[in-house]
């Protein structure tokens, strides 16, 4: 049997692994779907049509896939997925998605998702990310792998941050933040390369060499964007290509500017 306190109220048709653990005041709805080995803490409320992986921690105080926060939402079934063994800690809203995009809001997997955070609709979060105490991620947002966000760090609608970023602490973000940079401040400033995030994920000396030398080409050189993007594809076979590749596809793909 799940093991669901006494107190808690867990609709008939949401579908819970047996050895999920549910505890005191929860409540569930009908089209919610919780993985194995996940643990939902008291006085949390799931609704929606949300989807929780694998061995996920859940603590008191969370409002998980509630109706989103834009105007235009007119009570669709849009969806929240959650990965595997992510941790979701205290007064977190985590809201599905709109059919003006996705119609999910996503994340992944063995993500640390601290005190007061918002993450909007839409919103895709990769693996392995950290988000610090009262972020706020408005809609449509996208971090990528291994990104890390400081306390009390706004978001702006649309914003990207690439994989191994680090933004500093009460950020703005209004702009796209590269691939393995850190940032921080208002206006947002790029400081230097992530290298402490790098060398704990094992990055070796080209690799780190050759994102040295992208951050050298797109900050400190005086080059324009696109002379930049020229002499970074110029980098390749030097033993970080897929750095190189990361870092031009995320600027190719950027529709309202990255920040420089």
């Amino acid at each position: 049997m799940t093991r669901v306190h006494a107190t808690a109220i867990v609709d008939p048709a949401a579908e819970l692994d047996a050895s999920v653990e549910v505890g005191a005041y929860s409540v569930i709805g009908p089209h919610v779907k919780i993985g194995a080995g996940s643990v939902v803490g008291p006085h949390v409320v799931i609704e929606g049509h949300t989807t929780i992986g694998r061995d996920n921690r859940i603590f008191q105080f969370n409002s998980i896939g509630a109706a989103n926060q834009d105007k235009k939402y007119g009570g669709e079934p849009t969806t929240l997925v959650i990965g595997d063994r992510n941790t979701v800690r205290e007064f977190c809203t985590l809201n599905v998605g709109t059919v003006q995009d996705r119609g999910e809001t996503r994340v992944g997997d063995d993500n640390w998702i601290m005190a007061y955070c918002h993450v909007a609709h839409d919103v895709v979060i990769g693996n392995q990310c950290t988000l610090a105490n009262g972020v706020t991620l408005a809609g449509h947002v996208q971090i990528g792998d291994w990104a890390t966000i400081g306390g009390l760090t706004g978001v702006l609608q649309r914003m990207r941050i690439g994989a191994h970023a680090m933004v500093g602490f009460q950020a703005h973000v209004s702009l796209d933040v590269p691939p393995f940079m850190t940032v921080d401040g208002n206006p947002l400033t790029v400081r230097t390369v992530n290298l402490t995030g790098l060398k704990r994920r094992d990055f070796d000396d080209a690799q780190l060499k050759v994102v040295r030398q992208i951050h050298k080409l797109l900050y400190r050189s005086g080059l324009s964007l696109e002379q930049s993007v020229e002499a970074i594809g110029a980098l390749r076979g030097q033993g970080g290509d897929a750095e190189v590749d990361a870092m031009l596809a995320f600027i190719a793909a950027a529709t309202r500017g990255i920040v420089r």
